[in-house]
Parts: structure tokens; C-alpha cells; sequence
């Protein structure tokens, strides 16, 4: 209810009179509009300082957010691929940031995020975990199969030309019955994906077993770890970082309008070169960490489940939000990419062993689509 209330409320209770009063459309209520004129105020230096001052603090909301939710559901013995495609996989700020946006009428960024962060995962996260240390990979061949099939599902849509709010409530279930099938799946196994694995041992319900160094480490261990109210604690925790996100969105929600404004950007090209180079930073960091430290899973189940939400989750949460046209060059060549690259990419996972020249391949096809995309196609993902 925060997550969709706080961005979502303000755009609601927006003045409905005449469409011909510039003002008046752009004008918002509540902390949002607040912040949006502070911003504006400060002019384009003060716009690029709030997308900054936003993406730190959106990257470090987002990290205490996942080590909070992970320590309240130790306790529930959940395995650690659950955990993974849960907490990392589930874009928390892209969901907020797309509300904002689209709440903000910038619904093209939103969905450029959206898409630009489900290639990116691909062809920069994951490759970079591969050049940076090549791994091994052990998943069930389902859950490859969803990983390569889920951008597919985004043709329909894109045949049909517009987006809607019942397309977006498609999408969703989609979202839900592919990560619910996961879940089920994991719950059900005799051996659940990464439980057998040297994290997977140690990571157990309290009783006096010390927490792996890759999920330890943060100063608020000393405080809460051995108190008998310590899960409703981390709940509360969550809480607070997840307010975090709501506010760092805002921030770069407003430095967003003003940059496009000030120079002139257009929407979805901004949403998918600087706002996914935000968003994307800290699944980098989410990837590369566990793939250094000897957990390669945790990362693995950082990009299945951040490609499922982004293409999927995210694109639906914007369609409930506003509509949007889209233009054939998605069907030719936007859309196709990110299919082709994902099933490579998932073809590679298939084989058991993620070397340097998958990384280096997935990489190289990121770069070549940005060139073709800007110099021949003369845009990005979704043109609104």
C-alpha cells in the first residue's frame, strides 16, 4: 500500500481542469510536488545534484532493504534461490520509480526503464560476472526456460500498438504465476536450488550458528541479532529502508523532468541510458559480489528474477498507471534484441558453466544494439 499510495496519490489528486493550462497539468500535491519545486528552483545544477543525491540513496536503501528482508526470513527455512529471486529479483525502486514517473507523465522514461534495465541486467551484469570471474551454474532446466521465454511475451502487446491498464494487469499475472511457480517449485523440492551449497549450510534459523560473511557484516547485527523480538525488528527496518526508496524516486523523479526540460532529452531516451545506469548499478553489485565470494547462485538469481519482474512486473505496474502508444521499430528490432540476447543468455546458463567469451559475447551484443539503436533506428527501447 506505501509503495502504491505515496506516488501514485499525489498524481491523483491533480487539478482536472483544462488541458490547455500547462500549469495546472504539471502541477502536484504532497511531498512529490514539494520536492519537485525545490528541485526546479535550483535550476539544471540542482537537478543533476537530486539525481545524484537520489541514486546514492536509492542504492543504499535498496542493499539494507535486501540484508533486512533476508535476516526476518532466515527463520523461515526458505531456500536461498527463494530468497534471491525474492529480494534482489523483485525491483522494489524500479516499481516505485515507474509509479513516479508515470504519475509524473514521464510514462515514456518509465517504460524505457523498464526495458533498458531487463537488457542491461544481460548484457552488463551478468556479463560482467562472467568476465570478472567465470562460474558454474546448476539450475533446473524450467527455471532457464522461463528466463527465455519471458520477454517473449511482451509481442503480443507490442502487435497490439497500445498498451493498457488490461494489458498491464496481464502482465502481472504473468509476473505472479512465473515467480509463484518458482517458489512452489523450490518449496517442494527434495533439495532445493543452493541449499546444498557451502552458503546454503551455514545460512540456518537462529540457534547459535553464525551467519556466512556474505550476508553478515552490517552494523546493525550488533543490535538486533539475539533478541527475542529481532524478526519484527528487520520487519521495521524494511519498513524504513523501503521509505528510503520512495523518497530517493521522488528525488529522481524531479531531477528528471527538469533535466529533460533543460536539455531537451527525450523521455525514453533519458529513462534508458542515465536512469538505468542508476538502477543498474547495484544489480551489478548484487551479481559480481556472490560470483567473488563463492556463491555464484545468489547472483544467477539475481538476473533470472530481475529480467522476469523488469519485463513482466514492471511493464505492468507502468500500464496501470497511463497508456502508451508504441511505435513498429520495437517489433523490429528493440524487442527482438532483448529476446535474442536473453536466450543466449540463457542458453549459456543451460550449459553448466559461465565463461569469459559468454561475457565478453553478451557484452558485445549490448554495445552493437546501442549503436544500431541510436545511429540507425534513431532511438531506444520504446518511443512514446
Amino acid at each position: 500500500m506505501l509503495v502504491v499510495a505515496v506516488p501514485v496519490a499525489p498524481a491523483f489528486a491533480q487539478d482536472d481542469g483544462d488541458p490547455d493550462d500547462d500549469d495546472a497539468a504539471e502541477s502536484e500535491g504532497g511531498l512529490e510536488g514539494a520536492i519537485e519545486g525545490v528541485v526546479e528552483e535550483q535550476g539544471t545544477i540542482g537537478a543533476i545534484l537530486a539525481l545524484v543525491l537520489g541514486g546514492v540513496l536509492l542504492t543504499v536503501c535498496v542493499e539494507k532493504l535486501i540484508n533486512y528482508l533476508t535476516r526476518a526470513a532466515l527463520g523461515l527455512q526458505i531456500s536461498l534461490f527463494t530468497l534471491a529471486i525474492l529480494f534482489t529479483g523483485i525491483e522494489f525502486d524500479d516499481t516505485v520509480l515507474a509509479l513516479v514517473l508515470s504519475a509524473g507523465d514521464l510514462e515514456g522514461a518509465a517504460l524505457g526503464t523498464a526495458l533498458g534495465t531487463g537488457l542491461a541486467i544481460v548484457g552488463v551484469t551478468l556479463a560482467l560476472a562472467a568476465i570478472v570471474t567465470p562460474f558454474p551454474v546448476d539450475l533446473p532446466s524450467d527455471y532457464v526456460a522461463l528466463f527465455a521465454i519471458a520477454p517473449v511475451l511482451l509481442v503480443p502487446f507490442v502487435l497490439w500498438g497500445t498498451l493498457t491498464v488490461v494489458h498491464g494487469l496481464v502482465l502481472l499475472v504473468a509476473f505472479v504465476l512465473m515467480f509463484g511457480y518458482i517458489v512452489v517449485r523450490e518449496y517442494h523440492r527434495d533439495v532445493p536450488v543452493f541449499r546444498n551449497s557451502e552458503l546454503g549450510r551455514r545460512v540456518q534459523p537462529d540457534g547459535g550458528v553464525a551467519l556466512p560473511e556474505s550476508v553478515a557484516d552490517i552494523p546493525e547485527d550488533r543490535f538486533v541479532t539475539g533478541r527475542s523480538t529481532a524478526g519484527l525488528i528487520w520487519i521495521s527496518l524494511s519498513v524504513v529502508a523501503l521509505a528510503g526508496i520512495v523518497f530517493a524516486s521522488m528525488l529522481l523523479e524531479a531531477g528528471s523532468e527538469v533535466v529533460v526540460d533543460g536539455f531537451g532529452i527525450e523521455e525514453t531516451v533519458f529513462g534508458a541510458t542515465v536512469l538505468t545506469v542508476i538502477l543498474t548499478f547495484e544489480d551489478v553489485m548484487l551479481t559480481i559480489e556472490p560470483v567473488r565470494r563463492g556463491v555464484p547462485e545468489i547472483g544467477v538469481g539475481n538476473v533470472i528474477g530481475s529480467v522476469l519482474f523488469s519485463v513482466t512486473g514492471n511493464v505492468g505496474v507502468i500500464m496501470l498507471v497511463s497508456d502508451l502508444e508504441i511505435s513498429r521499430a520495437v517489433l523490429l528490432f528493440h524487442l527482438p534484441t532483448v529476446v535474442v540476447v536473453t536466450a543466449l543468455a540463457a542458453y549459456f546458463l543451460s550449459r553448466g558453466q559461465l565463461e569469459r567469451r559468454h561475457g565478453y559475447l553478451l557484452g558485445g551484443l549490448y554495445v552493437a544494439y546501442w549503436l544500431l539503436a541510436i545511429l540507425v533506428f534513431g532511438g531506444v527501447p520504446i518511443g512514446g
